[in-house]
């Protein structure tokens, strides 16, 4: 393999930090120290906090998330410990590391097979610059090591909630991979808001059910799709569409089982309000099984309007129609490689389950069936809509997500936000594909189900006692969407 392309094209990509730490302090606006505050984020699952009686916090996201999130999800981890980096493998198999120094010159290339690699930095010269890949049979990673932080090409820097009843929810936005000190003022409930939600605060001190597989229909009529010159290199394709005069991108992803002669089913996956496409579809977790059918995913990129990248689902995250960019992003795929219309899915975490959720009001004479995770239908917008038809459905929430409570409510940052809540989302979507809701059955998987829906939809619930603000289960997630068709 000749790295030196490789390598220009790291260094002229954007970097951000796949290993971040960040402490300081909370207070109210007299300068007491606030206990008990918790702290969540919008755009990295399973990472979680609280402040001590003093009003101190500490997240170091490779202790937090290298370690617990993605070892539990079953995600590759890659973190820098001095001069070890270590890279973990919990499911097992061959991996590969490559070490590039900054002159391109490969120092390292490597195949372990063990659960767990360890690699003395020491042995390779200077690390102020060097690139570090990460690749498996279901993983190919890029990183940049840089004076002294490890980072993921691709990421995004955290956006932090901070939150105590009785008190504003306060959003902070890192900027650098390593923040210390940071002070964080909350302000009772109802006062006036000192600064937009989006914006550090003046005193800052930063340094820097397992369905089958098989789809089903209730339609006897089988779709003819022609396939002819629809075949497709395999890679992550970066696409644009142009929606209402303005260029919007995604990502599409080509497995290589991907052969264009026959139609296969397509997932959209939306990423969290900060989120970007590239780093969300290295963590929802559905490429794996697309990948394996060699279905074609896609990864749209949503745009800012205050809290960063998000999707029009309120008054707060977008101006532009996603509904509208969706709807053209399906089309120009379609054009390109061989899509069975009749099996094509959302999926989204955090915000971008808000938009899958979104997707299925506005959107189901395209989807056949939807999994959002994190966040549920809002009362501005989204809860007034009517579907053209019933629309399957599987929903994951955590009972401790303090970014998109359980129990639905305020959103807490003034942002006209207000949502459902788990168990009213669930009812909601169960009255509007007519299910029974006097009562719901516990399934196979766990998760609460109406019965009794209409054209043989399904209504599920999967809640994770004690969890926060995560991803949805794929492996439950995906057998449920890849078991329905479009009537």
């Amino acid at each position: 393999m000749n790295f030196k392309p490789f390598f220009s094209g790291i260094l002229a990509a954007t970097v951000a930090a796949s290993a971040w730490s960040i402490d300081g302090t909370v207070s109210n606006e007299s300068g007491a120290p606030l206990a008990g505050v918790a702290i969540s984020t919008f755009n990295y699952g399973g990472i979680n906090s609280t402040t001590d009686a003093a009003g101190k916090f500490a997240i170091d996201s490779n202790k937090a998330m290298a370690l617990a999130s993605m070892a539990s999800q079953g995600k590759m981890a890659v973190k820098r410990d001095g001069f070890m980096l270590n890279v973990s493998n919990p499911n097992g198999g061959a991996f590969n590391v490559s070490l590039m120094n900054a002159l391109g010159k490969v120092q390292m290339q490597k195949e372990f097979n063990d659960l767990n690699a360890s690699i003395d930095l020491k042995k390779f010269g200077d690390q102020n610059l060097m690139i570090v890949k990460v690749s498996s049979s279901s993983v190919n990673e890029n990183y940049v090591l840089s004076n002294g932080a490890l980072m993921k090409v691709g990421d995004v820097l955290p956006m932090l909630q901070f939150s105590l009843t009785g008190y504003t929810n306060y959003v902070y936005n890192m900027t650098a991979e390593v923040e210390t000190g940071v002070k964080i003022v909350m302000e009772k409930a109802g006062a006036t808001p000192a600064s937009s939600s989006s914006e550090k605060p003046a005193s800052s001190s930063s340094v820097a059910s397992s369905s089958s597989a098989t789809p089903v229909s209730s339609s006897s009529l089988e779709l003819v799709v022609n396939c002819a010159g629809k075949t497709y290199a395999a890679g992550e394709h970066n696409m644009s569409v142009t929606v209402d005069g303005k260029q919007r991108t995604f990502i599409m992803r080509v497995p290589s089982a991907y052969k264009g002669d026959k139609p296969v089913p397509l997932v959209v996956d939306y990423h969290p309000i900060g989120g970007q496409s590239a780093s969300h579809m290295n963590s929802s977790g559905y490429k794996t099984y697309t990948d394996a059918i060699g279905g074609i995913s896609l990864y749209p990129q949503g745009t800012t309007k205050t809290m960063g990248p998000g999707w029009n689902v309120g008054p707060c995250c977008s101006y532009d129609d996603d509904i509208k960019f969706s709807r053209e992003m399906i089309k120009k795929v379609e054009e390109m490689v061989c899509i069975d219309t009749k099996r094509v899915y959302a999926a989204g975490f955090s915000m971008g389950g808000g938009m899958s959720n979104h997707v299925a009001c506005n959107m189901s004479d395209v989807f056949a069936a939807v999994a959002p995770a994190a966040m549920d239908l809002n009362t501005v917008n989204s809860a007034a809509c009517s579907p053209v038809r019933p629309i399957s459905i599987i929903m994951f929430r955590g009972t401790a997500d303090n970014v998109c409570r359980y129990e639905g409510g305020d959103s807490g940052f003034n942002d006209g936000l207000n949502f459902l809540g788990a168990k009213k989302n669930f009812k909601f979507w169960g009255d509007k594909n007519g299910c029974n809701t006097a009562s719901s059955i516990t399934n196979s998987d766990g998760c609460e189900e109406y019965t009794g829906c209409k054209d043989g939809v399904r209504v599920v619930l999967c809640t994770k006692q004690g969890g926060g603000h995560d991803y949805g289960d794929a492996k439950v997630g995906w057998p449920f969407l890849n078991s329905f068709t479009m009537p």
